[in-house]
C-alpha cells in the first residue's frame, strides 16, 4: 500500500475571522494618518517632506519645540491648539476652487484664514465641520474666512457633495485632488487646521477636531483679526 502525504489540518473559521479583521484595522490605521511630521507635534515640518504610513508614525517630540498651554488663548475646547513662537511662512499649495479652478492661499491675502485640511472618508472631519459652519456664519466677513480644503481624490464634486449632506452650504468646496498639498503643509493626520494670518503666515494649528464655534475658539480668532 503506498503511503499518502499527511492531511493538512485545517485552521477553525473564526480564526481567519480574527485575522481579517485585524488585518483591516492595521490597515485604517495605515491610511489615517498619513502626512510627514507637523512642527507642533515633533521635530517640524518642511515643505515637500515624504509622505509616511504605517500604524507607527509618531514624531519624536523636539526639545525647542512649541507646546500646547504656553499662550493665554490655548485654554479650554482649544487647549490642543498650538502657537509658533512668532508667525511663520507658511508652504505654497494649489488647489482647486468652488469652480474647479486652480487658485492657491495667497488669494485670501488681507484676510485671517482658517484653514481646515480634511478628506471625506474621515469621520472626525464630519464631526466637527457642522461647528466650522457655524464659525463661518457668525465670524465671516472681509477680515475673517474658514477654508475647507478636502485633500482627497474624490475632488471638488466629492467635497461638495460632503458638504452639502452636512447642511455646511455656506463653505466652499476647496479641493486638492493631487494630495500633494497636505504634506506641503506638514499634515501629519485630518482633521488639522490651520490659522493664517493676513500676510500668509502661519499663527499656529490643532490637530484632530475642534468645537471651532465654542467661545474659546471665538476669542481665539478675534485676537487675531
Amino acid at each position: 500500500m503506498s503511503s499518502q502525504p499527511p492531511v493538512e489540518k485545517r485552521g477553525h473559521p473564526s480564526v481567519y475571522l480574527w485575522a481579517a479583521a485585524l488585518a483591516a484595522l492595521a490597515a485604517f490605521a495605515a491610511v489615517y494618518v498619513t502626512f510627514g511630521g507637523a512642527d507642533n507635534q515633533g521635530t517640524g515640518s518642511t515643505a515637500g517632506s515624504e509622505m509616511k504610513s504605517g500604524p507607527d508614525t509618531r514624531p519624536q517630540v523636539a526639545a525647542n519645540a512649541p507646546k500646547a498651554g504656553t499662550n493665554p488663548l490655548a485654554t479650554g475646547t482649544m487647549a490642543t491648539f498650538v502657537f509658533k513662537p512668532s508667525p511663520a511662512p507658511l508652504a505654497e499649495v494649489n488647489f482647486l476652487d468652488g469652480n474647479g479652478k486652480e487658485t492657491d492661499l495667497a488669494v485670501f491675502r488681507g484676510k485671517v484664514v482658517l484653514l481646515n485640511v480634511w478628506a471625506t472618508w474621515c469621520a472626525p472631519c464630519r464631526e466637527e465641520m457642522p461647528a466650522l459652519s457655524k464659525l463661518q456664519t457668525e465670524l465671516g466677513s472681509d477680515k475673517f474666512q474658514v477654508v475647507a480644503l478636502a485633500v482627497d481624490k474624490s475632488g471638488v464634486e466629492g467635497a461638495r457633495k460632503f458638504l452639502d449632506d452636512i447642511k455646511a452650504d455656506n463653505l466652499e468646496a476647496y479641493a486638492d485632488p493631487t494630495m500633494k498639498g497636505g504634506t506641503r503643509l506638514g499634515v501629519i493626520g485630518m482633521p488639522t487646521t490651520i490659522l493664517i494670518n493676513g500676510d500668509g503666515q502661519e499663527i499656529g494649528r490643532l490637530i484632530g477636531p475642534a468645537h471651532w464655534d465654542s467661545p474659546e475658539a471665538k476669542k481665539l480668532i478675534e485676537a487675531n483679526l
